[in-house]
């Protein structure tokens, strides 16, 4: 159950990471290129955690799946990025492909 834990907190914390990138506006701004930073070694550590128990590519599946769907989720709220019916069905697809890995796949670790 840990694992999982430290894979979630790698996830926010690249979705985070990734909006405080755009907030940055090229590392111009200090607040968003620290917290960008931040939030990159605190990803990076958590999915490396993760990795002692669940296989490295269906952790990299999960992780960057989901973090597509949460930042394009984020840029939508926060910044105004307009999300396409193509945008949406394919993040609809990536959210089916996670609960299949996590549902189906005897290779997750449960």
């Amino acid at each position: 159950m840990k694992t999982w834990l430290f894979l979630a907190v790698a996830i926010v914390s690249e979705v985070i990471a990734t909006s405080s990138l755009k907030a940055s506006d090229g590392f111009t701004r200090l607040g968003p290129s620290l917290l960008t930073g931040a939030g990159y070694v605190l990803a990076f550590y958590m999915l490396s955690l993760t990795l002692r128990q669940i296989p490295v590519g269906v952790a990299y599946a999960l992780w960057s799946g989901v973090g597509i769907v949460l930042v394009s989720i984020v840029g939508w709220v926060l910044y105004g990025q307009k999300l396409d019916a193509p945008a949406m069905i394919g993040m609809g697809l990536i959210i089916a492909g996670v609960l299949v890995m996590n549902l189906m796949s005897k290779s997750v670790a449960h």
